[in-house]
């Protein structure tokens, strides 16, 4: 498995016997190693700004870019540029050293990120048996960047932009992270590669469904995106914890935002749709890439379809979707898919180690766990029709006591 401790191995003898210092070696083996695995982000924002102003074209009926290059391939760059040259202005009162830090830890916490995404069988930046552990960790920083930027600033409306945000991310973790123990619990292991390699038979997204939602939803969330990106509610905050921030620090910020969303669309195929697997990957493992690739790209435009047509929640909407709905529900999912992983091998019915990369040996387990994720799915949202009539029959009984017309109920007010 090529890992960057292997570029390391494998460069720095060639560099030795080319006459170079051991420990120089060793150092410039590191820093490719590091350069490779942060290239990639770094020159993906470039493009996935383009695609989703195209996208979001096309969904609102406009052309979107098309003047700076051959289909306004330029435009990002010349945007890019354009920050550049922008003034980089500091707020009197602001706590510069923390102030400049912000937009450092935004974009580094998402590189961070991709150290350990295995992009195929052979190609991974650090193939650690505590992969999800270290994803959980990390992305836990995103919250401490926001309060760093808005509190920093000396701004009232940056802080309380800061403080809404922080309410979302820290809520929106909690499902999350039991969401991710969906998978772990089936493959017996924390490691990425190891999670991918699981799925050889049979997708995590078909054997609980549940828990892939729960996962893409508190990630959605915590990208700040429609519908939960109530830090760009301008008529309320402006424009949220970064409101101080100009020129190339602003950039970062943005920059940060696409590049999460699009790992959090890695991270999803990742661990629920396969990753790297595909046909005759076995024969030519180079091909993990373009799998990898397909269903990132089907995940991540279902992303931006979201945020171009479902229209933004209001705070306590957003609270009560998480507290109300998504973690009871992660939490009987955990209790319910322990359960079941429990009886199939009761039963007899987990395939041998041999055959664990056969669909046919994975059917009789996939068909028991799928079984009790569309049974949960259905009484949970039997339980949240039922709560959501309850409100909308005491709102038209409060509205006939006003003599005024009731107003309607929906799933953010159950």
């Amino acid at each position: 498995m090529t890992t960057c401790v292997d570029i390391i191995n494998t460069l720095s003898p060639c560099l030795v016997r080319a006459g170079w210092n051991a420990d120089v070696a060793n150092l410039l083996s590191l820093l490719l190693g590091v350069v490779i695995v942060a290239t990639v982000p770094l020159l993906t924002v470039i493009l996935l700004i383009w695609i989703e102003r195209k996208f979001a074209a096309r969904i609102q009926d406009r052309i979107g870019p098309n003047r700076v290059g051959p289909y306004g391939l330029l435009q990002s760059l010349a945007d890019a540029l354009k920050m550049l040259t922008k003034e980089d202005i500091t707020p009197s009162g602001a706590d510069r050293i923390l102030f400049n830090l912000a937009p450092i830890i935004t974009f580094a916490t998402v590189v961070l990120i991709w150290a350990i995404i295995p992009f195929t069988p052979l190609h991974i930046g650090a193939d650690l048996s505590i992969g999800i552990l270290y994803f959980v960790a990390v992305g836990s920083i995103g919250a401490v960047k926001v309060m760093i930027g808005g509190w920093s600033s000396n701004n009232k409306y940056a802080l309380l932009g800061a403080f809404r945000t922080i309410a979302l991310i820290v809520s929106y973790e909690v499902p999350m992270i039991l969401a991710l123990l969906v998978p772990v619990l089936m493959a017996g292991s924390m490691g990425m590669q190891d999670l991918t390699r699981a799925q050889g038979g049979m997708w995590f997204i078909v054997m609980s469904p549940l828990a892939a939602i729960i996962f893409f939803v508190a990630n959605l969330a915590e990208t700040g995106r429609s519908p939960f990106d109530l830090l760009e509610a301008e008529s309320e905050l402006i424009a949220g914890y970064n409101i101080e921030y100009s020129g190339f620090k602003f950039g970062m910020f943005m920059a940060g935002e696409f590049m999460h969303v699009f790992t959090v669309a890695v991270l999803t195929a990742v661990l629920f749709l396969g990753g790297w697997w595909g046909p005759f990957v076995d024969q030519l493992p180079a091909l993990g890439f373009i799998w990898l690739g397909l269903k990132t790209a089907v995940v991540y435009l279902f992303m931006l379809l979201i945020r171009n047509t479902v229209p933004r929640f209001r705070i306590d909407q957003v609270m009560n979707i998480n507290w109300k709905f998504m973690v009871p529900l992660s939490i009987v999912l955990i209790l319910v898919q322990s359960f079941l992983l429990r009886l199939i091998d009761a039963l007899g019915l987990r395939p041998a180690p041999e055959m664990a990369n056969d669909l046919l040996a994975n059917l009789p387990q996939t068909l028991v766990l799928l079984a009790g994720n569309l049974v949960l799915g259905a009484i949970f949202m039997h339980l949240l029709q039922r709560h959501g009539r309850t409100l909308r029959e005491a709102d038209e009984a409060l509205a006939v006591v006003k003599g005024e017309a009731a107003p309607s109920g929906g799933l953010a007010e159950a």
